[in-house]
């Protein structure tokens, strides 16, 4: 007698049902995989840019910020102020702030040594429709032979704009962020202390009139100028507003019809669509860094690389020659110089096919053994060679 495992009385009917559910559970799987997105690999032509939102690409115009500037003087310091013999726009500055406030120093105008005084320029921006009473940020930088602003007071300094009129007021504690330490026999800094902020620093005292009300026209200004991505926002535009309101008249200008809509409304509508711009392929190279920036559209041409140097070592170890003991000789000093010259053999030309990527320019490149500051002269040299399908900027 042999004998056979237990097993359940729904053991069978159990299994068929697991089966007969299998085709419909791997359909169901392989559905809902084909619906998951595929991302293009990095530098294939194929791949498509991040969509972005039209207010972090372009300007509306007139809703911009206007530059201010003033002159005027800091005081408090602890003895980091200007030198007021050679600083002579200090002391008439001075002299001047004085007799305003009701005291006389023209007679003793040699007398003024002072050295808690400096001369500043006061920058700032000052924001689309700011109204009268609101506060801006201001920075203070040192005009004269001032060493250190920390600690010093602005006193009150009147912002002019392009036209020359005053619209705001400046006036504060300015802080630097800075740290100066000085001794006998060394230094340290940390930062610039001759250049200071005041947050929230100057009072607006004028508008810049503007109004949005009542336009029937707006434009839009791209910060990258370019074509395909001011048609791109037109038809963007178009189709969110179900009309044909904006059209694309330049590379950098995008016109809007307003159409008897509200204009705040309908700007924060257009603010928030989301298109995807196009770029030129460009390469930025920073000389005093050994900085590259490539763009995802740049191509190389069919080109053939090799790169070396030549390495000259000249390395000294003299020797010193003494006589012996009780000997009429004398110390001599005996040249030791040995020479080593690397001529990088080792390096092998690498060829580069046509329509390459950007990925594929940097895998060769790199595989050939070369650094960022080795790259600038190859892309000067690929571009020469009209290999280099793209802009090229040097700086």
């Amino acid at each position: 007698m042999r004998w056979k495992p237990f097993a359940a009385a729904n053991d069978v009917p159990v299994r068929r049902r697991a089966s007969a559910r299998m085709p419909r559970l791997l359909g169901t799987l392989l559905a809902l995989l084909a619906l998951l997105p595929v991302p293009a690999p990095l530098g294939t032509p194929g791949a498509a840019a991040a969509p972005v939102r039209i207010k972090d690409i372009a300007d509306f115009e007139g809703v911009r910020e206007n530059q201010l500037v003033g002159y005027g003087l800091v005081v408090g310091l602890p003895g980091t102020g200007d030198k007021l013999r050679t600083a002579i726009f200090t002391r008439q500055t001075l002299i001047g702030m004085l007799e305003r406030l009701g005291v006389n120093t023209r007679d003793q105008e040699t007398r003024l040594e002072t050295k808690n005084v400096a001369a500043v320029m006061v920058t700032a921006n000052l924001p689309s429709f700011a109204r009268p009473g609101s506060r801006i940020d201001i920075a203070v930088s040192a005009l004269g032979d001032a060493t250190n602003l920390t600690g010093g007071t602005l006193l009150v300094t009147p912002l002019l704009g392009a036209d020359g009129e005053v619209y705001a007021v400046a006036q504060g504690a300015v802080a630097t962020g800075a740290v100066a330490a000085r001794g006998q026999a060394g230094s340290v800094q940390r930062g610039v202390p001759t250049a200071a902020r005041i947050s929230s620093g100057a009072i607006v005292e004028r508008e810049i009139p503007f109004e949005l009300a009542g336009r029937d026209r707006i434009r839009l200004a791209l910060r990258n100028p370019d074509f395909t991505t001011a048609r791109r926002i037109a038809a963007a535009i178009n189709r969110a507003a179900g009309a044909p309101l904006a059209q694309a008249t330049d590379p950098r200008t995008v016109a809007i019809q307003l159409a008897g809509r509200d204009p705040a409304e309908f700007l924060t509508d257009i603010e928030q669509i989301r298109v995807e711009p196009d770029m030129v392929a460009r390469v930025v190279i920073e000389e005093a860094s050994g900085t590259i920036v490539m763009g995802a559209n740049v191509r190389i041409s069919t080109v053939a690389i090799a790169q070396g140097n030549l390495t000259i070592r000249v390395t000294e170890t003299p020797q010193v020659s003494q006589p012996e003991a009780l000997s009429n000789g004398q110390t001599a000093v005996v040249p030791r110089t040995n020479i080593e010259v690397d001529t990088q053999q080792d390096r092998r030309m690498g060829m580069l096919r046509g329509a390459v990527t950007l990925a594929d320019l940097v895998r060769g490149l790199n595989s050939l053994g070369v650094g960022p500051r080795d790259m600038i002269p190859i892309l000067q040299s690929i571009k020469a060679a009209g290999a280099l399908q793209a802009e090229l900027e040097v700086r």
